[in-house]
């Protein structure tokens, strides 16, 4: 997908560019000619830039060095994980949640006015077998990350309703592709080739029929990027789309480019009850709008991984 440079100059600020999908996405805003300044968590920067800073969402006085004066803040800083977040519930509600909140609350002390862009989850849907889901459709929390990204969602509604600050929700499936290295966080592409790569036996649970989206990163990028320059996308959710799929199919793709087999097992107790069902997306509020021309397919990029 080419992306389209902004009309005028747009300033953004991007938390959390050292993440899977935040990396990628201050590498596409340089590509389109947004002036985007970079924070996260860590010491030091994964693209080693000067316009690179420390922030501790965690802590509300780390945002004073924040600019007000900025068009676009892209919240992509956050824990992920299914089970994980049982065990650490306390750091998953202090970043997830109070994090954003932090965020939220410097905006109004400042009155800064820029448009707040939030990625959210399929994992906050209530699976629907062979139908597709829509923005609307009924949710459903089964971990506390799942959680975390529903609570997100709602507060970025309660800020705009209270305080008039503006927000798009993208809601992601699942990514796959990675520009830099071999990282994909918790991305069910990266558990498949991890397993693949060392000659392993990719296992599934149940009888692998579970379907999913699933979309590069590329096209997660360039989609975010092209839609929030449009005021009509403001205060709007939108699905990403991409390729439906079952992840037996999926997983047969990297199987056979590895020659390995994809291997059938019971469900465990746990994964069984956190499991959401199908969650692929329908994606035609986005391309209403003018948007999710995808240029990726997950069959190619396996065979030129």
């Amino acid at each position: 997908m080419m992306i389209k440079p902004p009309e005028k100059m747009a300033k953004s600020i991007t938390i959390g560019s050292n993440g899977y999908l935040g990396r990628h996405l201050a590498h596409f805003l340089k590509i389109a000619g947004f002036d985007n300044s970079i924070y996260d968590i860590q010491p030091k920067s994964v693209f080693g830039v000067d316009n690179y800073k420390t922030l501790n969402i965690t802590d509300k006085s780390t945002f004073s060095q924040l600019d007000p004066e900025v068009d676009f803040i892209f919240m992509f800083a956050g824990l992920s994980g299914t089970a994980e977040g049982f065990k650490r519930h306390e750091d998953f509600l202090r970043v997830n949640e109070t994090g954003l909140l932090n965020l939220l609350t410097w905006m109004t002390e400042t009155n800064c006015r820029a448009r707040i862009i939030f990625p959210s989850s399929r994992l906050i849907y209530k699976g629907k077998k062979g139908e597709l889901l829509t923005e609307d459709d009924p949710k459903e929390t089964r971990t506390i990350y799942a959680l975390n990204k529903l609570a997100a969602e709602n507060l970025l509604w309660m800020y705009q309703n209270a305080f008039g600050l503006d927000y798009t929700i993208l809601r992601i499936c699942v990514p796959y592709g990675n520009l830099f290295d071999n990282h994909f966080s918790y991305g069910t592409i990266g558990f498949f080739l991890t397993k693949a790569q060392k000659k392993e036996d990719i296992v599934l649970f149940g009888d692998g029929a579970l379907r999913r989206t699933f979309t590069h990163v590329e096209d997660i990028c360039t989609t975010i990027i092209q839609s929030v320059q449009k005021p009509g996308t403001k205060n709007e959710i939108y699905n990403i789309g991409g390729e439906n799929m079952s992840l037996l199919d999926a997983a047969s793709l990297i199987a056979g480019r590895y020659g390995v087999q994809v291997r059938l097992e019971k469900w465990p107790e746990m994964p069984l009850k956190l499991e959401t069902g199908d969650t692929a997306f329908d994606d035609r509020k986005l391309k209403n709008a003018g948007f999710g021309d995808y240029q990726h397919r997950l069959e190619s990029w396996i065979e030129s991984y």
